[in-house]
């Protein structure tokens, strides 16, 4: 099917794609499901355009950024289907629900086929635990949205999609001029160089909460856990409360994280105008591409310069690092797949700070994606080992929810590809207030100072990649 190039081929195509949507429904005996269809656009920026898609705030407040460039960057608003729930089965049913939102026989898509990055998303945000300590606090276990409106871009093609449910005065027809209209919008406003957002620059840190003393005392006592053997690994983390002089747009803050960390996938996960996630992530969890995967093996961790040349050496980092490439490598195995890695771990850079990294892939087989998603969250980079009772010392020693800290957050599209990244390198604005978690590994051999260094080295970054310089000396 060609790509509608005038607006009465693309009212054509969306009537044919509604027929057909209409006569397999009758069919089934159902009432007509989705109708999703796709306009490619001139080469346009959607972390730019993302204010724009969807009326600028109308709608359902949800927002959505995957910012890979060069790679895939995509934005989302709105939902036009969703789920939210916690338990043990969160993968299992967001698997579900994917496989069934995004199936031919409930969703139309327009033109199909079309290139990747135009096809389909769900996205998708996880929380580190299954399920919150308190139940109506933190987190929901996994968050999966239909995005009503797609706006994604690759090299130089770009393609904008609007998906709706049909009925109740929603036609073909109504549809391809909502979706006509919002192309020429997007493209005007990128031709005539007006902002998709106005950022308030310049904002600088009022106040910040001092994490040292209680981090301190939980430090100890995983330390003696891992020093005595009952654990092997475990990844202590902190959070710190910052206020800001001033509220912040979090695509601000995104277009600082775009410079300063290009090596990293920029992500954005808003519910409503009032709280934002967003962060960098270095580390993929999992990616799917036509049948392969990839995860990635994230750890040891030093400042650039002399000291990055010595993590290839460090005896402590390269055990750790080694933990997490083996618990990936064996989680692979007892699935039956034969997971191939390099010998030996490289330095990957990250903005200032530079980890042992070591890709490890293997052939999909039969698996379903977020099945395999399931077995390898948490890896040892962000949780510990053994791994169950590693969590239960985190819910300990932790005083506070993790959330969406260090859990999969990304999107699975219509043919099965997927793509999930570990949301560290994060925080969660809301105003202004900007919370921020980071945390280190520790082993037997970990030194209490030098693990106090590493997440104060982390959260210094993040908040110099932010562009947030300190207003006076905070604690």
């Amino acid at each position: 099917m060609q790509a509608p190039s005038s607006f009465s081929e693309l009212l054509a195509i969306a009537s044919d794609t509604a027929r057909q949507l209409e006569e397999a429904a009758g069919r089934r005996g159902e009432e007509e499901g989705v109708l999703s269809l796709a306009l490619p656009l001139a080469g346009l920026d959607p972390l730019e355009q993302l204010p724009q898609l969807g009326g600028d705030g109308a709608g359902d407040g949800f927002r959505f950024l995957w910012d890979g460039a060069p790679g895939l960057c995509l934005a989302a608003s709105g939902r036009c289907h969703s789920l939210e729930l916690s338990g043990p089965r969160r993968f299992e049913l967001a698997q579900r629900f994917s496989s069934l939102s995004l199936s031919l026989s409930r969703l139309a898509a327009a033109p199909h086929p079309c290139p990747p990055l135009a096809r389909p998303r769900v996205l998708l945000a996880f929380a580190f635990f299954d399920s919150p300590l308190q139940q109506g606090t933190g987190a929901s276990g996994v968050q999966a949205v239909l995005p009503r409106w797609q706006l994604s871009r690759q090299g130089r093609q770009c393609w904008l999609r609007l998906q709706r449910n049909l009925g109740g005065g929603i036609t073909a027809r109504s549809l391809a001029e909502e979706l006509w209209e919002m192309g020429q919008r997007l493209e005007r406003a990128a031709a005539s160089g007006e902002p998709g957002a106005r950022p308030v620059e310049g904002a600088r840190i009022a106040l910040g909460s001092s994490w040292q003393p209680g981090y301190r005392a939980a430090l100890e006592r995983a330390l003696d856990l891992v020093n005595s053997g009952e654990l092997r690994k475990l990844v202590l983390a902190v959070r710190q409360q910052l206020l800001l002089d001033r509220p912040l747009d979090p695509l601000s803050l995104l277009r600082h994280l775009r410079r300063s960390q290009s090596g990293s996938c920029r992500f954005l996960w808003q519910q409503s105008g009032a709280e934002a996630l967003l962060g960098a992530s270095p580390e993929r969890l999992l990616t799917v591409r036509q049948g392969q995967l990839r995860s990635d093996a994230l750890a040891g961790t030093a400042p650039l310069g002399a000291a990055a040349a010595e993590l290839l050496h460090s005896v402590k980092d390269r055990h750790e690092h080694e933990l997490v490439v083996d618990t990936i490598t064996a989680v692979l195995q007892r699935l039956g797949l034969e997971p191939r890695r390099p010998r030996h771990p490289r330095l990957a850079r990250h903005g200032s700070l530079v980890h042992l990294h070591t890709p490890i892939t293997a052939c999909l087989a039969n698996h379903q994606p977020l099945a395999l998603a399931a077995a390898l969250h948490p890896t040892p980079a962000v949780a510990g080992l053994p791994r169950r009772e590693a969590m239960a010392w985190l819910r300990s020693l932790e005083p506070f929810e993790r959330g969406h800290y260090a859990a999969p957050i990304g999107w699975i599209d219509s043919e099965g590809d997927l793509d999930l990244r570990v949301a560290i390198r994060s925080g969660i604005l809301r105003g202004q207030q900007l919370e921020l978690t980071a945390g280190a590994g520790l082993v037997r051999g970990s030194r209490p100072e030098r693990e106090l260094q590493e997440v104060a080295l982390k959260l210094g970054v993040l908040q110099q990649q932010l562009n947030l310089p300190a207003a006076a000396r905070l604690g």
